[in-house]
């Protein structure tokens, strides 16, 4: 083999043109953050670009690290930054490395084109192993040979910079390695991440200023490991900027910043197994009929006759109806459908006709307060539905018609002044307390509404099914979802009331509704909103609150009743029935911490919700089992006596309803004990299990106990 003789100077031109599929430009930007490894990163950079031996420089790190974008920072940091930097994939290479050694006829080889510029070997661990070896003497030596039968010898005059995935052991020995870290280990890095994607996007979509990005979101997406790296980031600010295009806020929420989740298995679509299913249930006509022209109605009747009716639960009808039917049938609803109560309820369906009524007369209500709105709200939310079993205790609302109806009719109102103050619903995710109920316990349910997240940021670009918009192919118009989620977004059940307008409005079929297993939200890396604990002791409080004479009455002070006698008495012994989990919580959350140290300590409220669900439920059953088949004879006694008197009722025996008191108990039980294990990952018969298993069975046996009597 001969070296090659002397050749003529490409021609410039030519060589440009061969080039241009090849050129970068410039670095796209340069080491972002604070962190040591950023700073290390930049201290590496510098050094190799001030390397007057032009030794080969191997970047390597996982995918999505830009380590191309490094490569560049090193070449137009050095002194040859007037020269080309070109990139070659070495992944589309032939075993010969024709593309990249191999002449034209008439012409001279790529390689040759690139001078004293740099050369950057992409991927050079998916190279052609036949195709290893020139690669290597080219990092090596500068030294290459021609494909033809000649493989005549050249020199590269340039620098060769390369990039890998994964270790390459040959070549780390006779180059310059840098190794760039992942984003998950430089956590400290992603605020400053944050802040300069949003900023840069922002402006080259044309907003005049860049949102703010608050803390909250920062500190939520730290907790995600980001497997695709800072090509991932990137492409989640711009999946949020797009999804907030054309409001423009002054801080970007966090609801637009949605990641990929843990695994989901054992799904089952059920629109796929049944198509015509889902053409039914996205009817926007049923939805409307049922909204609009029934639910909002029967509400108004309802209020009517709970204020002009007789006024105690065995002469009205609507007192039986809430009490006998409505709440044992929400809670046996949790398990099967989650917060579907919420999609038809009437108290934010009143909140929608007043706010389209308020915008036809040209009222625009004001954009959420965009920030971790559960900071605040949570608390009230919690305070709400304490003084709402403190009411419902006190004022003995099971036997008040007009205090009923007073309750409903407050609770309306909020949700007309939320809808007056905030687009969409805002009291309904944010402030409802019977919303705050309703998404904690659909966290159990078996059912959920989620979109495909690949589908979602792969083929759509208007986000419709978050904010609204026109139709788009069998997309149909909606104002969005009202609670202002993403189903690709959404980590659990607190947040979808299974309206489907999501459903509706996507054009790609994304949106499915899945059959799970029980209670699949409570995972051990769940991030539940700040504030939900405490809604949780209160609705045990609640249980304690109903029982609280049978649990308390030994007190020297307790009153006789928590219904009659001095106002102050009676609310400092509820008060204090209901501060009894509080209480009993502050004393378990240090034996947590010292049976499980690396555990948070909350996850065994999670751990107990099917438990308190299950003594909820077995707290109802009487009422409902016993006085739930009498609706028809009570609704008509006052104006139809003798009709009533010949109408159908039936009244479960009193066994009958403990058994299924019990049963009720006994499957919370179980549920808890199941989740004790997946949230603080018990051993089955380690010391911690037996002793928090213990707990379990000791809290349900006592709760059995309190709301049944025996």
């Amino acid at each position: 083999m001969t070296s090659s003789p002397p050749e003529a100077t490409p021609d410039p031109r030519a060589c440009l043109l061969r080039l241009a599929p090849y050129l970068l430009g410039r670095a796209r930007r340069g080491v972002v953050g604070s962190s040591r490894y950023a700073q290390k990163l930049r201290d590496a950079i510098r050094a190799a670009s001030a390397d007057t031996s032009r030794r080969a420089v191997l970047i390597s790190g996982e995918p999505g690290l830009e380590k191309d974008n490094l490569a560049a920072l090193i070449h137009f940091g050095s002194s040859a930054r007037k020269q080309l930097l070109v990139r070659v994939n070495c992944a589309q290479l032939r075993a010969d490395g024709a593309e990249l050694f191999g002449a034209p006829t008439g012409g001279v080889a790529l390689i040759d084109c690139i001078g004293a510029g740099g050369l950057l070997l992409d991927q050079i661990d998916r190279a052609d192993p036949a195709l290893r070896p020139a690669l290597l003497e080219l990092a090596r030596s500068g030294r290459w040979r021609s494909p033809d039968a000649a493989h005549t010898e050249h020199v590269f005059a340039g620098r060769v910079f390369l990039t890998a995935e994964t270790s390459e052991p040959d070549f780390d020995a006779i180059c310059c390695h840098i190794r760039v870290p992942p984003l998950r280990v430089r956590r400290q890095d992603l605020g400053e991440w944050l802040r300069y994607g949003v900023r840069q996007k922002a402006l080259s979509l044309g907003w005049s200023r860049p949102p703010a990005v608050g803390e909250g979101l920062v500190k939520r997406l730290q907790t995600y490991d980001f497997p695709g790296n800072v090509r991932e980031l990137l492409e989640l600010i711009e999946r949020a900027l797009r999804q907030c295009s054309g409001a423009h806020p002054e801080e970007l929420p966090e609801d637009v910043f949605w990641t990929l989740r843990r695994p989901q298995r054992a799904r089952f679509d059920l629109w796929r197994w049944k198509p015509q299913l889902r053409d039914i249930m996205r009817s926007p006509v049923l939805w409307n009929a049922l909204l609009y022209g029934v639910v909002s109605w029967v509400f108004v009747l309802v209020n009517l006759w709970l204020w002009w009716g007789p006024q105690d639960r065995a002469h009205n009808g609507d007192l039986n109806l809430f009490w006998a039917w409505w709440w044992p049938l929400i809670l046996l609803a949790y398990p099967l459908v989650g917060r579907l109560w919420c999609s038809f309820c009437p108290f934010m369906v009143w909140g929608e006709i007043v706010q389209r009524l308020a915008s036809g007369l040209g009222w625009r209500p004001a954009r959420w307060p965009r920030g971790d709105s559960d900071r605040w709200a949570a608390p009230l939310l919690a305070a709400g539905f304490a003084a709402i079993l403190l009411w419902e205790e006190l004022g003995d609302l099971r036997n008040s018609a007009r205090q009923s109806s007073a309750l409903l009719l407050l609770i309306t109102a909020g949700a007309v002044v939320g809808s007056l103050r905030f687009e969409k619903r805002f009291w309904c995710r944010h402030l409802c307390p019977v919303g705050g109920m309703n998404g904690l316990f659909a966290k159990l349910a078996i059912s959920e509404l989620r979109a495909e997240a690949g589908t979602c940021s792969g083929s759509c670009s208007s986000y419709a099914c978050f904010k609204g918009g026109p139709a788009e192919g069998e997309g149909m118009a909606t104002a969005g979802c009202p609670l202002g989620t993403h189903p690709a977004h959404l980590a659990d059940n607190r947040n979808c009331v299974l309206c489907l307008t999501c459903a509706q409005a996507c054009p790609h079929r994304s949106v499915q509704l899945r059959l799970r297993p029980p209670a699949a939200d409570l995972q051990r890396d769940m991030a539940p909103p700040a504030g939900e604990a405490g809604l949780i002791l209160v609705l045990a409080g609640g249980v304690c609150l109903r029982h609280a004479e049978r649990l308390l009455g030994w007190l020297p002070l307790a009153p006789e009743g928590l219904a009659q006698g001095p106002l102050l008495g009676r609310l400092a012994f509820a008060a204090l029935a209901l501060a009894l989990p509080a209480g009993l919580w502050l004393l378990l959350r240090p034996l947590v911490a010292r049976l499980r140290p690396a555990s948070p300590s909350w996850l065994l409220l999670y751990a107990l919700l099917p438990l308190l669900w299950a003594l909820l439920l077995a707290q109802h059953l009487p009422m409902g089992m016993a006085e739930g088949g009498r609706l028809l004879p009570v609704s008509t006694e006052t104006l139809w006596p003798a009709l009533a008197a010949r109408l159908p009722a039936w009244s479960a025996d009193a066994h009958v309803i403990a058994f299924c008191q019990s049963l009720a108990v006994l499957v919370g039980v179980g549920g808890s004990l199941l989740m004790l294990r997946r949230l603080l990952q018990l051993a089955l018969w380690s010391g911690p299990s037996l002793a928090l298993g213990g707990l379990v069975v000791a809290l349900g046996t006592g709760g059995r106990w309190l709301v049944a009597g025996g």
